[in-house]
C-alpha cells in the first residue's frame, strides 16, 4: 500500500495523542516475564515485533513435540532475546528463522557467546546468520567476553537470561561501548524484578536470583521512538503547535528521551506534565547554524527522523556513530542516502556517518522506498508539512507503531 501525503497543515493546532508502551522495554520484560511468571505488565506495545515475541513465547510452552520452528519475520529484537531464551531451555530443540533481509542480519557475535558459555547453537544455512538450531542446555559457566561496539542488543539478551544462570553472569565489554542507555535498560529493569547487578567500567555483573511467588506489577512507559516523529511534526510546523503525548515521564530508561535536548535545536520545547509531555514550537526561534554536528552513537533508532527534519529545515547537518545502521532493517545509511537525494539534497555517508550538504529546496510528489523498514516510512512523513510526498509499503510502521497513519490524520494530515 502506497501513500500519498498531500501538502498538510495541522489543523488542530492543539492535539491529544495516545502511544503504546516501549518497544524496547516491552520485549524486554516479556522475555523476563517468561523467565519469572509472577511479573504483570501494563501498557505493552501493540508493534508487531512484539506480537511476534509474545506469540512464539506463548506457542514455544503450549503442550507438543520438543522440537520446534519458529518464524520472527523481520523482529531483529525477538530474533536476539529468543536466541538467547531458548539456549537455556534444557531439553528442547528449536529452529529460529525469519524473513529474506533477517537472513542476512549477523548473529555470530551473540551465537559465539552464548556458545561460549556452553550452549549448544549452530546454523541451518549460512554460517553467521539465521535460521539457527538451538537445543536447550543448562549452563554453569559465568564468564564471557564481547566487542563493546556490537549492537547493544546482543548484550542484553545475555544480560536478561543471566539471573536464571546457575552462577550469574560476569560480562567484559571490549573497547568503545555503543548505544549504553539501551544497557543501562536492561539493567534497570532487572533491578526492578529484584535482580542484583553492576556496571563497572567495562564489566557487567548479574546475579543469580530464583523464582518467587510474590506478583510484580509493572507499567512500561510509552515509546520515545516513536515520540520522534511527534518532534518532527512540530518542528516542521507554524508557531502555536501544540501536541500532547502520554505516557511520558521525566526520568526515562529510554535512551531516545534525549529527544528532549536534541529538538531544542530545533525549536520544540518539552514539558513535562503528570504522565504526558506537550511539545510545542518555541515563538521567534533562530535555527543553529548550518554545520550542525550530532553524535547518535548512543541512540541510532531516531537518527533517521533527526535527518530528515534538518533537510526539511533547509540547513547542513553532520552525525556520527551511526555504524549499527547498516544491520539494521535496511541498510538504513544508504537508504537515508537514496532518498534524501531524491528529494533534492546532496548528502555524503561513511561506515558511521552521514552528511547533509546541501539543497535547493524539496522536490515534490517524490515516491519513498521504505526498505521493509518502518522507521523509513515514519521519518519521511512530516515532510508532507512542506510538500506532498508519497510513502511507499506505507503499511511496514505496524512493526512498530501499527496506529501511526491515522494518528497523523486526526492533526489533520492529507492522504
Amino acid at each position: 500500500m502506497d501513500l500519498h501525503l498531500k501538502r498538510s497543515e495541522i489543523s488542530n493546532l492543539k492535539s491529544e495523542i495516545s502511544i503504546t508502551g516501549s518497544k524496547s522495554e516491552t520485549n524486554r520484560l516479556l522475555l523476563l516475564q517468561a523467565l519469572y511468571p509472577n511479573l504483570t505488565l501494563e501498557n505493552t506495545s501493540n508493534s508487531d515485533d512484539s506480537e511476534v515475541m509474545l506469540k512464539v513465547l506463548k506457542d514455544f510452552h503450549l503442550p507438543s513435540s520438543n522440537s520446534k520452528l519458529f518464524d520472527i519475520h523481520h523482529a531483529g529484537t525477538a530474533m536476539r532475546f529468543l536466541t538467547a531464551y531458548f539456549a537455556i531451555q534444557e531439553g528442547n530443540e528449536v529452529v529460529l528463522t525469519g524473513s529474506s533481509r533477517m537472513k542476512e542480519r549477523p548473529i555470530q557475535i551473540l551465537v559465539n557467546a552464548l556458545n561460549q558459555l556452553g550452549a549448544e547453537i549452530s546454523y541451518v544455512e549460512n554460517e553467521g546468520f539465521p535460521p539457527i538450531k538451538i537445543k536447550g542446555k543448562k549452563i554453569t559457566k559465568n564468564k564471557v567476553s564481547l566487542p563493546a561496539n556490537v549492537s547493544s542488543q546482543y548484550i542484553s539478551a545475555l544480560l536478561l537470561i543471566a539471573p536464571k544462570l546457575e552462577n550469574g553472569l560476569e560480562l567484559t565489554l571490549e573497547g568503545e561501548i555503543t548505544s549504553v542507555p539501551y544497557i543501562k535498560m536492561t539493567l534497570a529493569l532487572l533491578n526492578e524484578i529484584g535482580v542484583e547487578t553492576s556496571f563497572e567500567k567495562n564489566i557487567i555483573k548479574v546475579n543469580p536470583k530464583p523464582n518467587t511467588q510474590n506478583p510484580i506489577p509493572l507499567t512500561i512507559e510509552s515509546d520515545w521512538s516513536s515520540a520522534s516523529y511527534w518532534y518532527s511534526i512540530v518542528a516542521l510546523s507554524e508557531i502555536g503547535t501544540e501536541i500532547t503525548l502520554s505516557s511520558y515521564k521525566e526520568n526515562s530508561l529510554q535512551g531516545d528521551a534525549i529527544l528532549v535536548e536534541i529538538y531544542k535545536n530545533f525549536g520544540v520545547e518539552t514539558i513535562f506534565k503528570e504522565n504526558s509531555i506537550l511539545l510545542r514550537k518555541i515563538e521567534n526561534f533562530q535555527l543553529p547554524a548550518s554545520n550542525f554536528q550530532l553524535n547518535l552513537q548512543n541512540s541510532p533508532d531516531i537518527a533517521q527522523t533527526i535527518a530528515v527534519t534538518c533537510f526539511g529545515l533547509g540547513f547542513e547537518c553532520h552525525f556520527t556513530g551511526l555504524h549499527t545502521l547498516k544491520i539494521k532493517e535496511t541498510d538504513r545509511l544508504e537508504a537515508l542516502k537514496n532518498e534524501l537525494t531524491k528529494l533534492g539534497a546532496e548528502v555524503s555517508i561513511t561506515n558511521d556517518s552521514l552528511t547533509i550538504l546541501s539543497s535547493k529546496g524539496i522536490n515534490e510528489n517524490v515516491s519513498i522506498a521504505t526498505y521493509q523498514d518502518h522507521r523509513m516510512a515514519m521519518a519521511f512523513a512530516p515532510l508532507a508539512l512542506k510538500v506532498p510526498i508519497i510513502i511507499e509499503n506505507a503499511e511496514v510502521v505496524s512493526k512498530s507503531y501499527p496506529t501511526f497513519w491515522d494518528d497523523l490524520k486526526k492533526i489533520g494530515f492529507l492522504f
